[in-house]
């Protein structure tokens, strides 16, 4: 399954969420990853996710589809992470 996760978290625990995400996902600009993700990677990370964020407060927003063909990607501007798929 390919993913896109964004988030908004207080300050206060953002270091941990952009630190767990990473381990699942390819950050590509401020709050926002992209990755291919098992449906168990996709459920640990949600878990270990709502035990860093105050749910009160926190929001993660999670679209998701079949595979990464599914949706094109337009970048205008300047890109953060460049991804490079290397065989």
């Amino acid at each position: 399954m390919y993913i896109i996760l964004v988030y908004d978290i207080s300050e206060k625990r953002v270091g941990k969420m952009l630190k767990l995400c990473r381990r699942y996902l390819n950050w590509i600009q401020n709050s926002v990853f992209e990755g291919d993700i098992t449906e168990v990677g996709l459920k640990e990370l949600k878990y270990k996710a709502k035990q860093i964020m105050n749910t009160g407060e926190d929001s993660i927003i999670i679209f998701s589809s079949r595979d990464a063909k599914w949706l094109d990607k337009e970048i205008i501007g300047q890109e953060k992470n460049k991804l490079d798929n290397f065989l």
